[in-house]
């Protein structure tokens, strides 16, 4: 079925969808900087997760974003290329979501036994774009980059791709099949 030695998936928008309220994840995490004097303006939830890492509340932000992650993921949707799984290949995740919100999604949609490698935000320092992340989950995998494909949904993951030397393809271009 596959070219590869692995694949290693995004989660939310390619195996799931968490139902994650992101509204009001922006307006929680933007109250622990504005309780600090910081503005925050228009900005995104992941520019507003860099602004609480410049100013020493990253990890109060991040479990805000995590605790609407894991109840997301309780209540989030399997998608169809979920049904890929399983593969004869070892499968991993690599997600900018919590790795704990991972993990939930996919024990809740029966893909936990499927999948061989977790990695989310916080199971390392960086997060996607970096490469980091998606190496991480490669090297649990047992797999060097350019033996893997990554499959995900965004532009985020593919540069995270390109950067480690790995294979990619959006989700739609499977799922179209």
């Amino acid at each position: 079925m596959t070219e590869y030695d692995a694949i290693v998936y995004d989660l939310d928008g390619t195996l799931v969808r968490l139902d994650v309220d992101w509204g009001a994840v922006r307006e929680r995490t933007e109250t622990v900087l504005t309780d600090r004097d910081i503005a925050v303006g228009a900005a995104d939830i992941w520019t507003i997760r860099e602004l609480a890492a410049d100013h020493g509340v990253l990890d109060r932000v991040d479990e805000i974003i995590a605790e609407f992650e894991r109840e997301g993921a309780r209540n989030g949707t399997r998608l169809s290329l979920a049904e890929e799984l399983p593969h004869t290949v070892p499968v991993g995740v690599c997600s900018l979501n919590a790795e704990g919100a991972c993990r939930i999604a996919l024990e809740h949609h029966g893909l936990d036994g499927h999948v061989d490698a977790v990695v989310g935000r916080g199971t390392v320092d960086t997060v996607k774009p970096d490469p980091g992340p998606l190496l991480a989950a490669l090297e649990q995998l047992g797999v060097g980059p350019e033996d893997a494909l990554f499959v995900g949904d965004s532009d985020t993951d593919r540069v995270a791709a390109e950067r480690a030397g790995t294979a990619f393809e959006w989700v739609g271009d499977r799922t179209e099949r």
